[in-house]
């Protein structure tokens, strides 16, 4: 029987930033933004006290949300996000509606089509080997059509890259429940705020651990294959 204790499992913490809408009232930029570490995951302890900080100044704060929360929570939450760097790789992929293909303005066709593409892009900097699962978080998501389009996306991409031996999960939390999730929502807002507002304040707070903002359709060719 293997020995639990030794093995390593590979985590990824997926949020998203803007809607789709694809119309001219929508956003400009979708982006969907992905947070992979091993445990421990340090910075847990530290945005649990400052939860529980607040609370005793007068807060009534449930868990982190970087669009509601006001700057001064902002700035203190980065500042654990940003001590808490190491071995943290922050991937994006930045997506401009205006030139996403008709066919894909569906959301059964383009959730794939995303997911897909990023998370191809984060597993091939990992020996995948290397690791007895890979667990994917998202929030949990109250449309099913959207959640099952999620999962074929994920799934299908584990399907196709992972080793025989690696085992997989998806797994749909609420984020408010998931420290880590709320984690990738400040990051992945950080990146839509540079992209969409041209704000990149937040963004120098955890620019150290951006392994990649891709701008996928920025050459006009298309969704890679």
């Amino acid at each position: 029987m293997p020995d639990e204790s030794k093995q390593r499992f590979l985590y990824l913490f997926l949020d998203e930033a803007g809607n789709l809408d694809f119309s001219k009232q929508g956003t400009k930029y979708f982006v969907l933004g992905g947070i992979t570490k091993e445990r421990p995951f340090h910075a847990y302890k530290e945005l649990t006290e400052l939860k529980y900080n607040l609370v005793e100044r007068g807060m009534g704060l449930e868990y982190f949300h970087a669009a509601e929360d006001n700057q001064s929570t902002r700035n203190q939450v980065f500042d654990i996000i940003e001590k808490n760097l190491a071995d943290v790789a922050v991937d994006s992929i930045i997506v401009e509606k205006q030139k996403v293909d008709a066919a894909l303005c569906d959301e059964e066709r383009f959730y794939p089509k995303v997911l897909g593409t990023l998370l191809r892009e984060i597993l091939k900097n990992y020996l995948l080997a290397e690791f007895a699962e890979v667990i994917v978080f998202t929030d949990s998501l109250p449309v099913q059509r959207k959640r099952l389009a999620v999962e074929k996306g994920v799934k299908m991409t584990l399907a196709a890259m992972l080793p025989a031996t690696v085992r997989y999960r998806v797994l749909h939390h609420a984020s408010k429940s998931n420290m880590d999730l709320q984690i990738a929502d400040y990051c992945t807002w950080a990146i839509y705020r540079k992209w969409n507002r041209q704000d990149a304040r937040s963004f120098q707070r955890v620019q150290a651990a951006v392994r990649r903002e891709w701008d996928v359709l920025q050459a006009g060719t298309g969704f890679p294959d």
